[in-house]
């Protein structure tokens, strides 16, 4: 073999088994970052060794082998440099012990019994996938961990640099050793909802290269089979689970519509359209036998099917159907039904009107769609315009299907996409030329359009910088909302109402107002119907008060385990204290006073009960200056300051499980709860 083969063949072998190798090193060194880079040194040591011996009958074997090897020698001199140190200390008063090392003391779990390697890459996902990480960093860590990408990999799987993936990952890693998080199976009462979370992340890496949110492809194949490797690997190291299983017939269906999901240029080609004979029956077969024993599991437990298990379902009724004319329609919907009665998402939602237009109608369809216009979550969603333009079409409205057509490409990131929408909204523009005399939906003259005014109006002479900023944020949201090419003749001050609840609903008065001013603006300038130029009421009063979070959140809450101390003292000190969030994070080692409780914030006095007195030492340990709470990142040689945005963030991921309105709580109401 060649050097380029044996290189090959490391890399073959090492995407394998990295897994299993970097799970079992952890529960040996009880640190996934140490773990990495043992495993790695195995790596770099194939790389160097095997070109001259040849590659080993067990390659994975002489990986690991070699891994434990350095693995062992670090624990060892860990504990012979601690050994040492501490006989050091004693020496004077204990000269008659000797040699208090050993070099051939047994390490903990140096053999190979114990337990399965599969229960340890189990483990190495539920630590990835912890919730404590952000989404980002836990698919950026599982990818790398689990899947043995490197992050050049990833980086260009998500079309961003290797720098970035490199510091969440390293981020990620950093964060879950000051957590303290343990390399172990969460408890029973815990596993389910943790459970979750790993097949969320594994769903979110196999619809990011199934229908990419950005860049000039539709597809990234890598993406998709990397998802697909990685659940089939849960599936056989929880072969319990019906979800997993559920998951993985998903995704090998969906999978093997690859080949028919675009046309010759890229171009999207939507499921009724596709060639079937295209679609890989091979994939259709594995997705059918994981359906099976998706259902099995759930037998065994008597349990109904959960999320995944119903989408699957869902892609099963789909390959069944020979041609898309023999799809059937009702029972899609009613297997909607049941998914949205379980997982009631707006995305869900509108999944469920797609197959209620093709299954009743599309006047259902479009019925349920209009339901989800004012939703928050959907605001920015192109996929809404999209669903809404087709039924349109189809119920012949054509002038309706462009505008809303053109309004989802402006909303899109992915160039394949964005052109297959414009080429919608072409067709539907053609058609409406061509549909006869002017009917409901279909404008002849639709008079100037709400993009081209907007641009208009920005470029007047002798508007301030900060002018056109604020305008710029008023109208650019009436612009996402209902596109460029809406006509203002069109616009209505229900229209209007409709975008302000949707966009700033929960907003403050002030910054109600504020737009609110800005549109009186442009629509006066304009200048529109009195009706419509008046826009939504002004709203008057204060902000509504901060609410306190509840006692028995609070109790949740202090009760929870795996938090790092710096959450742990900021979120403690704001509860006793009381204390604006901002001036409490602004605080220094050398502002307080510990004796006496109390620190000096600027103009803020902060004062704190037993609870942080308690974990403070834990957090300052010998440091006598630099910001109180620090983040990982450095500025100017030191620690940088943990931000408010960053405070908030991991506060609202730690308690969205407490929340019931499934949000998380924000810092200011920790401030205000007694």
């Amino acid at each position: 073999m060649t050097v380029t083969d044996v290189h090959a063949a490391v890399g073959a072998v090492w995407k394998a088994e990295s897994a299993r190798i970097v799970a079992g090193l952890t529960r040996l060194v009880h640190d996934v970052g140490l773990a990495e880079e043992l495993a790695q040194d195995a790596l770099v040591a194939a790389l160097e060794r095997w070109p001259d011996s040849g590659v080993p009958e067990n390659p994975g074997a002489w990986l690991t082998a070699v891994a434990r090897r350095r693995a062992v020698d670090t624990i060892r001199r860990a504990r012979n440099l601690e050994e040492k140190q501490g006989r050091l200390a004693h020496e004077a008063r204990e000269r008659q012990r000797e040699d208090i090392t050993a070099p051939d003391t047994p390490v903990p779990g140096d053999d190979n019994g114990g337990e399965d390697g599969r229960d340890d890459v189990l483990r190495l996902m539920f630590l990835t996938c912890h919730p404590l990480l952000p989404a980002p960093a836990r698919v950026a860590l599982t990818l790398r961990l689990v899947g043995g990408l490197t992050s050049a990999e990833i980086a260009r799987a998500f079309l961003t640099t290797e720098t970035v993936i490199a510091r969440r990952v390293a981020d990620a890693k950093r964060a879950v050793a000051e957590a303290g998080v343990p390399f172990e199976l969460p408890p029973d009462g815990e596993l389910t909802e943790r459970l979750a979370a790993v097949l969320e992340v594994v769903y979110l890496i196999f619809n990011e290269g199934y229908a990419a949110t950005a860049g000039d492809d539709l597809l990234r194949p890598g993406l998709t089979l990397e998802a697909l490797r990685i659940g089939r690997l849960l599936a056989r190291l929880a072969p319990a689970e019906p979800e997993v299983h559920g998951l993985v017939a998903l995704m090998e269906i969906q999978e093997s519509r690859a080949g028919a999901r675009t046309g010759p240029s890229g171009e999207p080609v939507p499921l009724h359209e596709q060639n079937r004979g295209r679609w890989d029956p091979l994939l259709i077969r594995r997705g059918f036998a994981a359906m099976l024993r998706a259902r099995d599991a759930a037998g065994t437990r008597d349990t109904p099917p959960g999320p995944y298990v119903l989408q699957a379902a869902i892609a099963v009724t789909h390959a069944q159907a020979p041609t898309a004319a023999a799809t059937d329609w009702p029972g899609i919907a009613g297997l909607y039904d049941s998914l949205v009665r379980l997982l009631p998402t707006p995305v869900v939602r509108l999944n469920r009107a797609v197959a209620v237009g093709r299954a009743r109608g599309p006047a259902a369809g479009l019925a349920l769609v209009d339901e989800l216009a004012a939703d928050p979550a959907l605001r920015d969603y192109h996929l809404l315009p999209g669903v809404r333009g087709d039924l349109l079409a189809r119920l012949g409205r054509y002038g309706e299907a462009r505008l809303e057509f053109e309004r989802a490409a402006a909303l899109t990131a992915n160039t394949a996409e964005r052109a297959f929408l414009r080429r919608r909204a072409d067709a539907a523009a053609l058609a409406d030329v061509h549909t006869g005399p002017p009917g409901a939906g279909r404008a002849t003259d639709p008079g100037p359009a709400l993009g081209p005014a907007a641009d208009a109006f920005l470029a007047r002479d002798g508007l301030d910088p900060a002018s056109v900023r604020s305008y710029t944020q008023t109208l650019n949201r009436l612009r996402r909302a209902l596109g460029d090419g809406y006509p203002l003749d069109s616009l209505t001050a229900g229209t209007v109402a409709r975008v302000f609840d949707t966009a700033w609903s929960t907003a403050a008065p002030a910054t109600w107002n504020r737009h609110r001013s800005a549109f009186r603006s442009f629509a006066a300038w304009l200048p529109l119907d009195q009706a419509v130029a008046e826009g939504p009421p002004r709203r008057a009063g204060a902000p509504a008060p901060v609410r306190p979070i509840p006692a028995a959140g609070l109790e949740a809450l202090w009760s929870r385990t795996g938090i790092a101390p710096r959450e742990r003292v900021l979120w403690r000190l704001l509860y006793e204290s009381g204390a604006p969030v901002t001036a409490v994070l602004a605080l220094d080692v050398a502002d307080l006073d510990l004796d006496d409780r109390r620190a000096r914030s600027g103009r803020h006095r902060i004062a704190w009960r037993a609870g942080t007195a308690r974990l403070l030492p834990e957090l300052i340990g010998d440091r006598t200056e630099g910001p109180l709470f620090r983040t990982l990142r450095r500025s100017g040689g030191a620690p940088a300051r943990l931000s408010y945005e960053r405070a908030e963030y991991l506060f609202k991921q730690a308690t969205r499980a407490l929340d019931p309105d499934g949000e998380g709580w924000t810092l200011r109401r920790l401030a205000r709860s007694e």
